[in-house]
């Protein structure tokens, strides 16, 4: 009877101990990036009996259970939609990575935004941790365009932090290349234009004008022309060539003087195509000709966004858009092991190993998961599974305190007992 008191008081303990763990996930089925824990429970060692019949067989009475360990659910959450692009959800394994006191923290809550100096942080402020794109000058100017950057080395991570004014440097026309239909008439004036940008950043106005020459010299066509560079409101002639090209009997490109012209300063190379890719004489309605000019005006920041490959996208007044950095998806051999500090926020240890990324076939760091921007992932414990564990462990805890009132009610008769 003294051992039921033992058993059912271990009873207690436990379950109680269970129904905390349900009610911790409960309390968080509406914390974004909650890592439920389910409790698991293990019998005590047991007194040994011993009984003597056809010969000795060994036996035992259990004394209780208890408490072994709280795991963590590793399924993923449900994704809630958000409006902002700074949110971040991850479709598959991974944690992402922020800078603690110390050492890094892993979570799965991407409720991140960019702070008041346009670093990459967490609504508590710490900083997210990924690689930079390295493109951006100290004196705060773009120094390349980026599409997409490699994550570095797993331990080479870094707090995400951009500069909060940001220029797009001018880039100077260099080629600009004519297509166009000059037709057959005699007499005719046909004008091409095009849009190119000197090294100060300035949009001009590149016109080519093309005059059928009044003396032709079968069985082709002969024509002339004058390139202008000018300010697009025409009040600034930087430059003037002259130049002759000539088509074959089909109309097709044979040949043309022309090559560079000067554009304040920043010398464009005039590319009039060959054959009948550019510049053609054909006996078919004329319609107006296009250009194709390389070149980019300056730009100041606008602002920064997140993409769905965890890209960090600085967009610029001039319409370009550039990759500053990535975020950062870390992997564990095993999650599980992960040291918990609170429901949405880990740390490595021992068990879990360090931290790793994914590599595709080529050796390459990759983030080896989907990121989801514009959502969050809600919590991954269910409310109808909590409930359910919570009657059953109540019910658990109203077994064990029967036995205990149970024990207690033979030890009085017990002891009522006449000598």
């Amino acid at each position: 009877m003294i051992q039921a008191f033992y058993t059912g008081i271990s009873g207690l303990k436990t379950y109680s101990a269970g129904i905390d763990v349900v009610s911790d996930n409960l309390a968080n089925v509406n914390t974004v990036g909650y890592r439920g824990y389910n409790a698991e429970f293990a019998s005590m060692f047991e007194n040994s009996l011993a009984s003597a019949n056809a010969g000795i067989i060994d036996s035992s009475i259990g004394v209780g259970t208890q408490l072994k360990t709280t795991s963590m659910i590793q399924t993923n959450g449900s994704l809630l939609l958000s409006d902002k692009s700074t949110d971040m959800a991850i479709d598959g394994d991974g944690w992402f990575g922020v800078q603690g006191n110390k050492n890094p923290i892993y979570t799965r809550d991407g409720n991140f935004t960019f702070d008041a100096k346009d670093d990459l942080v967490t609504i508590d402020g710490l900083h997210v941790l990924g690689t930079m794109g390295n493109n951006i000058s100290d004196n705060d100017i773009l120094t390349s365009t980026l599409n997409e950057i490699i994550l570095g080395d797993v331990n080479a991570q870094e707090k995400l932090r951009f500069p909060k004014s940001l220029t797009y440097p001018a880039e100077a026309t260099t080629t600009a290349k004519f297509l166009a239909n000059v037709g057959t008439a005699d007499g005719s004036i046909v004008t091409v234009g095009a849009s190119v940008i000197d090294s100060q950043s300035n949009k001009n106005h590149l016109r080519l004008e093309f005059t059928k020459d009044p003396i032709q010299n079968p069985p082709g066509s002969q024509w002339s022309i004058v390139a202008t560079t000018q300010s697009l409101d025409g009040t600034i002639i930087y430059d003037t060539q002259t130049g002759s090209v000539e088509f074959d009997a089909a109309g097709a490109l044979v040949s043309h003087t022309m090559s560079t012209i000067d554009n304040n300063g920043t010398p464009v190379t005039i590319d009039l195509g060959s054959g009948y890719d550019g510049i053609v004489s054909i006996n078919i309605p004329v319609v107006p000709g296009s250009s194709i000019a390389n070149g980019t005006i300056g730009g100041d920041l606008q602002g920064y966004a997140i993409n769905e490959n965890a890209e960090v996208i600085a967009t610029f007044t001039n319409g370009m858009q550039s990759s500053v950095g990535k975020i950062a998806l870390f992997h564990f051999q095993n999650d599980q092991g992960l040291e918990r500090l609170n429901g949405s926020r880990f740390q490595e240890s021992s068990n879990s190993g360090e931290p790793i990324f994914f590599t595709d076939e080529n050796g390459q760091n990759i983030i080896g998961a989907e990121v989801v921007n514009f959502k969050l992932e809600g919590s991954n414990y269910g409310m109808t599974g909590g409930l359910t564990e919570l009657i059953i462990y109540q019910r658990a805890y109203d077994a064990n305190s029967k036995s205990i009132t149970t024990a207690d009610e033979m030890m009085q008769k017990a002891l009522n007992m006449d000598a």
